[in-house]
Formats: structure tokens, sequence, C-alpha cells
């Protein structure tokens, strides 16, 4: 639903007083007629002029609510202000008007120096945004000029500003504030003094507070002298765009090191990592938070969220209102959620290579989901929205991510007497990656030491207080098991460091604990590395050291406060252990798929055992699509024995059954029979698709034509149908889609795409590939873009 915004004038007719109005909007044609009406009655200039200045002399008729006359008619702000609230065009004010407003202290202009390059905009360090508004941090000063009708004289004259913001701005929540004029700032509230004056014209220096509430601020200035009060009308293009502040030490989003910030906040492009733990992949994502619209988007968000703007000072809130409206679920959110497979009414996620187009349809619709994401969608759209609004963020990547769905703290595979998974009961499961973020703050709501990076996720998985969002939640307090302290930190915990837990079905119908895998969730977690485009992981900041007793004393501590804390009471001896590896980067796709699987044998003693292999096509969420291969396998271990097995899946196994991001699943499981000791693992893996060349064809300088060149080999032996290509830049070009059509089998294919520059500087040109028998494949290519040069006439 659009968000729609009552003017204070017309929620004014609910309250004590339904017919004071505060000068926000325009008068109604019905309020015109009636100023012009009660003038006609009110008598001559002079009349009126006196009951101005003085309405207690010169009274108002008794069917008149004199509490309204006194404070409508004192806002003044001009002459032409003043023509149009006491006649028409054509009709000139009275002699009495022009009396009183030679006696009055009007504001004849607000001059906020917003321009891009100015002293605000650079010291805010907000010059990047490629809008012409008025932008800035709190907790830090800025400066604007204001032009009087005379000039302001400070032993008679007061003046004051006015910002309110929100529906209903009120002072006691701070969405109403008074800035006084004062002559010396003193910090650490909110004022303003005079720097300069120069006739009728002053230059005022106003500090803002650290804890300001972000968002869109009116903002006016009041006059008061010895013959009235003057309020200015407000100006929509003086609007104030308020965002946090992490150059700034009393903000809680505060963070030291200028490197970090320049990643964190202004960099504008990043990437985002995906695949398996042992095939990691990577795509480029345009955050274009400093793009056109982006920032009147993200405000949009907020206001769409119907949350009261007198929360929006707190980090710790705004994140959970964005994490929730990034989804669509609650509250009709940014992007709209689907793993089916079919996105034929939409967009398929794999095509998005940015969040401009995304946040821009989203306002652009006045708030209808875009269809479709999935988790590096709704991660690279939150990193967008937190950067646009000030808070440090990153996108990160979990190998191996666990879903507890029933507060375990474990991930939990059932089997039955047979040993055969039992598909209906394994509600948990292992995604292959999950995207997420990290947000940068302090926390004051919790014990000292969990300030620094917050886990926070935009993908609807399970609910938060009744709503689908996620954290934040401690990074470490995640790696000490503390699930106690909010928000989220046990579903965070499990997606980490949750041992995996198998239980068998016993004949009367109750499960026991047959085995426990200690080290399958939670690698290589990953973000960008600051100040380059290399992968740094951040495991050790999410878990101590596997194995380690710091991690198992938190993994047990976080299950203690979980729904089976008797897990950690099993205990078997084991000798024989079993391990998948995998040569390389993995099978391509179109071609068989390799691994190998090591059985070893620590006993002296022979071990007999029957091997159970199952190898599924999944959805990278981990959710099973279908079984494509089983095998039995007795085997023979002498003493202290590694042995080797080499295991192969053909092309035409799986080639019909794949569904995106290729990802399949090898389950085995077994039963020694001298021990009965049970053997278990699963090992993910993703088949690796091509990647699309693309070459720069021309010199890149702004504003003038240049081209891309795009080529592409299909792996497959079939046909690829309906082939879409999805190319954007920030700088180069936006978004466009390319309807090519089908490419035959094993065909190598190569298009050229024109645009012009619009930006100097390195820029890089993503490209992606979609059709419903390929995805992930995607390309990108650095272009440094040159200044036009004026030349000689």
């Amino acid at each position: 639903m659009p968000v729609s915004t009552r003017s204070i004038r017309d929620r004014s007719a609910v309250g004590r007083f339904p017919t004071v109005t505060f000068g926000f909007g325009e008068d109604t044609e019905e309020e015109k007629e009636a100023s012009e009406e009660g003038n006609a009655e009110q008598g001559n200039a002079g009349q009126k002029w006196l009951r101005k200045i003085c309405p207690c002399c010169c009274p108002q008729p008794d069917d008149v609510d004199i509490t309204n006359t006194l404070i409508t008619e004192t806002l003044i702000t001009d002459t032409d202000d003043l023509d149009k609230e006491e006649g028409t065009d054509d009709k000139k004010p009275d002699a009495g008007d022009s009396e009183l407003d030679e006696l009055l202290l009007n504001v004849k202009s607000i001059d906020l120096m917003k321009g891009k390059s100015g002293e605000n905009r650079t010291q805010h360090h907000t010059d990047l945004y490629q809008s012409d508004a008025f932008i800035i941090r709190r907790g830090q000063n800025f400066h604007m000029w204001i032009t009087l009708s005379r000039p302001f004289d400070p032993s008679t004259d007061k003046l004051h500003l006015n910002l309110k913001t929100g529906p209903l701005p009120t002072m006691s929540k701070g969405t109403h504030v008074i800035i006084p004029l004062v002559e010396e700032l003193e910090g650490n509230r909110w004022e303003a003094s005079i720097v300069s004056q120069d006739d009728k014209r002053m230059k005022l220096s106003v500090n803002t507070l650290p804890t300001a509430l972000i968002g869109r601020y009116q903002i006016i200035v009041e006059t008061h002298c010895a013959n009235g009060q003057a309020v200015s009308t407000h100006d929509p293009a003086n609007d104030i765009l308020m965002l946090f502040n992490p150059w700034c030490e009393d903000d809680t989003v505060f963070m030291d090191a200028e490197d970090e910030r320049q990643e964190y906040v202004l960099n504008d492009i990043g990437k985002i990592y995906y695949g398996t733990m042992d095939q990691i992949g990577v795509r480029t994502w345009d955050y274009g938070q400093f793009q056109d619209g982006i920032l009147a988007a993200c405000i949009f968000v907020l206001e769409k969220s119907g949350t009261p703007p007198s929360g929006w000072g707190d980090p710790i809130n705004v994140v959970r209102v964005v994490s929730a409206m990034i989804n669509s679920p609650d509250d009709l959110g940014v992007v709209e959620g689907d793993w089916s497979g079919n996105y034929s009414a939409g967009t398929s996620p794999t095509v998005w290579s940015g969040s401009v187009e995304i946040l821009k349809e989203y306002h652009k619709n006045d708030g209808n989901p875009v269809k479709y994401g999935q988790c590096w969608v709704f991660a690279g759209v939150f990193t967008t929205v937190l950067r646009c609004l000030g808070i440090p963020s990153r996108t990160v990547t979990n190998f191996s991510s666990a879903h507890d769905t029933d507060v375990s703290l474990t991930t939990d595979v059932y089997l039955d007497e047979s040993l055969e998974p039992m598909e209906l009961l394994n509600a948990d499961s292992i995604w292959n990656f999950h995207v997420w973020n990290d947000a940068w703050m302090a926390r004051p709501d919790l014990p000292a030491g969990n300030g620094g990076w917050q886990a926070v996720d935009a993908t609807p998985q399970e609910t938060s207080q009744g709503t689908f969002r996620c954290g934040p939640a401690s990074l470490t307090a995640v790696r000490n098991g503390q699930v106690f302290l909010k928000h989220d930190t046990p579903f965070v915990f499990a997606e980490v460091n949750s041992d995996k837990i198998y239980w068998q079905k016993n004949t009367d119908g109750t499960f026991s604990q047959i085995y426990s895998e200690k080290k399958v969730v939670g690698h290589f977690i990953s973000t960008k590395a600051v100040g380059t485009d290399e992968r740094m992981d951040i495991t050790h900041l999410y878990k101590h050291p596997e194995g380690t007793e710091m991690e198992r004393i938190a993994v047990e501590t976080a299950c203690s406060y979980g729904s089976k804390a008797e897990a950690y009471t099993y205990t078997k001896s084991q000798d024989v252990s079993v391990e998948v590896t995998m040569d390389g980067e993995g099978p391509k796709m179109g071609e068989d798929a390799e691994l190998k699987i090591i059985l070893r044998n620590s006993s002296s003693e022979e071990r007999k055992l029957i091997l159970h292999s199952q190898v599924a096509v999944m959805y990278y969420t981990g959710v099973h699509k279908a079984t494509v291969k089983k095998d039995t396998t007795d085997l023979d271990l002498m003493p202290n024995e590694e042995k080797l097995l080499e295991w192969t899946m053909e092309y035409k196994d799986y080639k019909d059954q794949l569904v995106d991001q290729a990802a399949l699943m090898l389950t085995l499981t077994g039963r020694v029979k001298e021990t009965q000791q049970v053997l278990a693992t699963q090992f993910n893996f993703r088949l690796r698709t091509p990647d699309l060349i693309l070459k720069p064809i021309g010199k890149a300088v702004v504003g003038e034509k240049m081209a891309v060149e795009i080529s592409f080999t299909n792996p497959l032996t079939q046909v690829l149908k309906a082939v879409i290509f999805h190319v954007e830049g920030l700088g180069l070009l936006t978004a466009r889609k390319i309807h090519y059509g089908d490419i035959g089998s094993r065909a190598s294919v190569s298009l050229s795409e024109h645009f012009v520059s619009t930006l100097p500087g390195p820029r890089k040109l993503l490209a992606s590939l979609d059709c419903k028998q390929l995805t992930q494949v995607h390309g990108v290519i650095d272009i440094n873009v040159e200044e036009k040069s004026n030349g000689a006439l």
C-alpha cells in the first residue's frame, strides 16, 4: 500500500483545539474564502492592523474562534504570502497590511548552502549523493544563510528554528525540535549562533544532537520583535535529510577507522560470495546508495513500515525495522522471496546485479514488492539501505549455514530403522550458503563488550516477535554462546556453530541419538576485504576455533538454553571415520561429477561395515528436491587402514533435475558390524557454471558513446531457451534487459551493447545470463572512465 501522509492541518481536527493550524501545506479554498469574508466584515485597514498588533484591544466578533485567529494571523512570512492569504491574485493588499509587513521581522529567504561541493555536504561526507537535497549527518554543525526584511537587532529581536518530522510532530517525542539562537555554541544540545551578518543577511551555525532522529525534517524560521511574530512558510525544497554519523564519536554508529568508514559507508560497490565451502564463488554487486532517488527510496521504506519516527534515532530499532521491510511477507516490503524455480511473473533472483533497480521500482510503484529475490538479493538491498542511512554495514556469507526450526540450537537429522533419511521430519536444514549482513553500532542495551558488529538478516526464515526479521545479534554474544542476549542470538548461533545430531527411529516410534558431527556448520564466513576486492574470512568473529575448549564451552552453554539439551549427554567410542573430498574447484556443469570417499580405521582390529550412499538435487537452502542415485556397498577395513573410494555421478543422471545454484548433496550412512558404531555425513557440492566474458570496445570518456562485447559458451548438450542478458554499471549505464532468444547445444555467442558513461573514475560493468536451463552465470569488467576534455576551439 502506498504511504499517505496527512498534513498537520488535516490532522488538527482531532484534539483539544480543532481549528489550530501550524503552517504546513496550502490553505484550502474554503479557508481562503472564509478569510476573505472575515476581512470584509472586520472593517477598514486600520482596524485590521490594530487587531493584528493587539487583539485584546480590538477583539474578533463573538462567532469567531479567538485562539485560531491569534495563531493563524501571526503566521506571516512575507508580502507574497500575505497577498495569497488576504485576497485573490489580482487584488492589491490593503495599506494596513503593508504597514504591518514593515514593522514585523519577516524571513525573505533561507539558503541552506546545500550544493554537493559546498562546505556542508563535504564536511558531512554527503557530497557523493547524486541529489540536490540538503543531506547532513547528525551530531555535527551545519551553516545556513537567512535573509530578513530588515537587519537583525540582537537587543530587540529574537529568532529560533523549528525542525519537524513525521506526521504529527511533538516536542516530547523528539519529532519537533526548537533550536534557539545563542551567543556561543556549547555543544551537546540543539542550538544556533550567528557567524556573520551582512545587512539583512546573516549566517548561522547550527548544532545538531548525535542522538537526533534520522529522516526528513521540515525547517521553519520564527522571529519575534516588539511589533509581533512572523513565521516562514514551509518550502519542501529546504527539507533536511538527517542521517546517522559514523564520523561522530558521540553517535552510536561511530566507527573510528577511516579506511573502514570508506569501505562500510562510502563504497557503493561490493562482492557477494556464494557456492559451497569447497567451491566458493563470487559476484559483484552494485549497492548504489548514492544514486539519484535511492535516499528518497530508503526514507520511503522507513515511512512505509508504519513505525513511529520517534524511534528512528536508535540504530538498533532502525535495523530491525529495515530487516522486516526488505522482505515482503508481513508488511509488503521491498523484495518478494521465491525459491520455487519458476520466476515467470517477475525477475529471476540470479539476474539482479545491484540494488538500484530494485529500490527504484519499489518506490515508483508505491510500495509493491519487487519480484523476486533470494538471500543474496535481500542482503545486497539491506546493505544499500543501511549505508545510505549512514549505518556501517557489510554483506556476509556463511557456508554450510544451518537453519534451526525448533530452537534446539542443534541441526537434527532423522533416520528410519534402515538408516534412510526421513524427509518429512527433517525440517532443519543446512544451506550450502546463506547471505546476511553485519551492521556496526554500540549496544547500550547489552552488557559491556557486546558493541561493534551485529548480525542482521532480512531473508524471511523465522519470525522475531511475530515479524520476519532477524537481529541485531552481537557477534561477541554469538561467539560465546550467550544466546540469552537479544536480538535473535539463538538463531544466529545455530547458523554458524550448531552440532549436527543424527536420530534413528526405534520400533516403538521414539528416536535415539546415534551420531553427532561437531564441525559441519559455519565455515569460511566471508565478506569483502577493506580497500580491496579480496575475500576476507571473518569466521573467528562468529566462533572460536573448531574443537577448542572455548568453542565446546560456547556450544554447550548455548544448547543448555535450547529445546534438546539432553543431546550433550551422549558419548560413544568411534574408531571408524568417513570423509568426502573433491579435487580442485569441483565438477563443471554438463560434465560427470567425481568425488572421493575416504574411510579410516583407527583401531588395531579389522572392521566390517555397510555403507549407504544417496545423492540428491537440492535447493541451495538445503531443501530436498529429488534423489537421483542410490548405492549400498559392503566394505572391509584392515587395522589402521585408510581406504579411498572413487564416486562418480554421470551427467545423464542429473541433467533433468537441477534447480537454481546447481546444488547437490551426497549423504553417506553406515554401521560398523563389530561395534555398532554409526557412520553419517553429508557433503554439499555444486556444478560450476561458466562466466560471461566482457570486453570493452572504444575509449571510456564521460559523455561519449562506447560499447561492451559479451561472449558466452553454452556448456550443456541441450538448447538454452529464451535467454535473457542483464547489464548494468554505476556511472556507465542503468540496468537493461536484453532478450536474446535461444542458444544451441555447446554453442558460442557474442553480442554488443552500447552506452554513454556519466561519471568519471574507476567503474565496474556487470552482466548476467538467465534462462530456465541455466542460472548463476555472470561476469564483470573494470572500466576506467576519463573526464571529457574541453579541447581548444
